[in-house]
This record gives structure tokens, sequence and C-alpha cells, in this order.
């Protein structure tokens, strides 16, 4: 497991705090990681949820741009980061997931709360939505989120970067091939190496971009520099059949369909698990939805740029 602090750990102004939610599964109680910016006393909530072998400090940029306007949270997903590890890896799974992130939202006790998500943070933020949605008996008892006399989760707006419902197979293949790969570096420099090739979709980055996406999901262990995540995420991963993803993507769909709030999709032009058509099939059974596209990027846009800030800014400060 993670050896993380069990105090906060407040910072300089530009800095984000660091916190800690106990979350349950089926083999025990974990605790999740979050990094928060902004007034903590500020109800308007965004939460950010990062990728599958990410964590919460990705979104740096982005909440520094939002923490005026926002409490912002952004989650270590657990076996990730600064959070725990599952004692099961076979709990490395959505449900899990957002049952943590429910946890988290209850203790954060937001009057509304916005979500940006990152290709498996997206998918988060859609079955945190469709479990409501989809199914009343599944919503949460009137309270439960700590809002006196609010019987649902208090969404306001949805951010999905680079995810949908239906996933390409030839993305998910690409991304399978080094989840749980084994890799130790003696030099710093080469991890960033490393993650500027295996993640070439991130788009172009300068050298300071580059150490930026690297330095939270590396650290120096033994000497050596090595990945900071679970390797066991990829078990799960690998059990994956197509049947059971055709089932899930039914769900999923299903959870789309029923959003019950405004979103903005935003895909890489050249991604290769977010495709035209199913960017497009997500714009005709969701009214409320805008599609933003990013040139020279694939999967997935990392919400550093001006531009990329500028997209999901507008749309969440939108009137």
């Amino acid at each position: 497991m993670s050896s993380a602090s069990p105090a906060a750990q407040p910072g300089p102004a530009d800095e984000p705090r660091l916190d800690f939610v106990a979350c349950a599964s089926p083999s025990g109680l974990h605790r999740m990681a979050y990094w928060e910016w902004g007034d903590p006393d500020n109800d308007r909530v965004l939460v950010c949820v990062h990728g599958l072998t990410r964590t919460g400090r990705d979104f740096d940029p982005l909440a520094r741009a939002l923490s005026q306007e926002y409490r912002v949270v952004c989650p270590d997903v657990v076996g990730r980061g600064r959070s725990d590890w599952l004692i099961d890896p076979l709990g490395y799974v959505i449900p899990q997931y957002v049952a943590d992130l429910a946890t988290l939202v209850a203790r954060l006790r937001p009057a509304r709360l916005d979500w940006v998500g990152t290709s498996m943070g997206g998918l988060i933020g859609l079955g945190l939505a469709g479990m409501a949605a989809v199914s009343p008996a599944l919503r949460p008892p009137r309270g439960a989120w700590g809002l006196g006399a609010a019987p649902d989760l208090p969404l306001g707006r949805m951010v999905f970067n680079d995810i949908g419902p239906a996933l390409n197979m030839d993305g998910l293949a690409r991304i399978g091939e080094y989840v749980g790969q084994d890799l130790r570096f003696d030099r710093y420099e080469q991890a960033v190496d490393y993650v500027r090739t295996v993640s070439a979709g991130f788009g172009p980055h300068d050298a300071a971009g580059w150490d930026a996406l690297t330095e939270h999901v590396f650290h120096e262990q033994d000497g050596q520099w090595v990945k900071h995540y679970d390797l066991r995420l990829a078990q799960p991963f690998a059990l994956q059949t197509p049947e059971a993803t055709a089932a899930a993507e039914a769900l999923l769909w299903q959870a789309w369909s029923h959003l019950p709030v405004p979103s903005l999709i935003l895909r890489g032009a050249q991604s290769d698990l977010l495709t035209p058509a199913t960017a497009q099939r997500m714009l005709a059974c969701h009214t409320r939805t805008r599609l933003v596209e990013f040139d020279g990027v694939g999967h997935a846009p990392t919400l550093r740029d001006e531009a990329q800030i500028a997209a999901v800014r507008d749309f969440l400060l939108a009137p």
C-alpha cells in the first residue's frame, strides 16, 4: 500500500491540499487520497477524475484556473498515487470506483456538483449519475448526501474527456499492453521519456509539460523510478470478454440516454478510444450535449493548455 500521511497537508495558495477519505470494499476498508483547491467552505464543488493509470494531479492547471469559482477536488482513484491499494485486485473495476466517489461526495456536501472525467474518470461519473437516473430504486435516500431535504445527487454539468459508452477495441488493446508492465528506471529522465512515448496521444507538450505529466505517475523506490500505481490493475482489465464488454456498453448507453444534466464531450481528433461515430451517437441521443474536438491530439486531451482549459471553463460557467 502507499505510504500516505493520515492528516491533510496544507500548502501554498497555488498548491493543493491533500486529504483522505475512508471507503469500503468487499475485502475491507481503504483510504482514497484527494487533492483540494480553492475555498474549503465553497459548496459549489467540481470533482475531476483521472484516467486509468493517472492521478488527480493531472488536473493541476485546470484546478488552478477554476479554484476561484469552485472548491475543486481531484481524487487519486484507489490503487493510484497516494491512495491505498486494494487487497483484492479484482476490485479495480468501475462499480468500486463509483462507490468510492459516492463516499467522497457525501463528505464534500456540495450544493452543486459539477464533474470533469478523463477516460476512466468519465465512466465513473456516468456510473454515478446513471445509478440514480436509470433505476429510481438505486437513488440515495433523502439526505444521504448530507444535503438535508435534497433527495438526489446535486449534479450540475458534466464534462466527458475523450470517453463514451462505447470504447474502440484497438484503443483498449493499446492501453492493455502497458498497464501491468513492471518497468524500473535508474534515472527520472528515463521515466519522462517513457511517458512521452506511451502517452503520445496526449498531444504536443514542452519539456516542462512532460515532466509534469510524469512526476506524479512515477516515484522513487529503492533507488529506481517505478510506476506509482498498483500493477495489479491489469488483472481485471485482462479478464474482460467481448460478452462482458457488450453488456457493460449496453448499461452505459442506457445511463447516457438518461443523463439528467447538460454535458460536454471533449475529443482528441486522433483518438483511438472515442471514435467519431460514437461521439455523434452520443450527441444524437442526448440533446443537451456539445462536442469540442482538438486537432493534433489523440487519447486524451490533458486539459493543460489555454484552449482546452477555456473549453471546460466556458461550458461549466455558462449561465
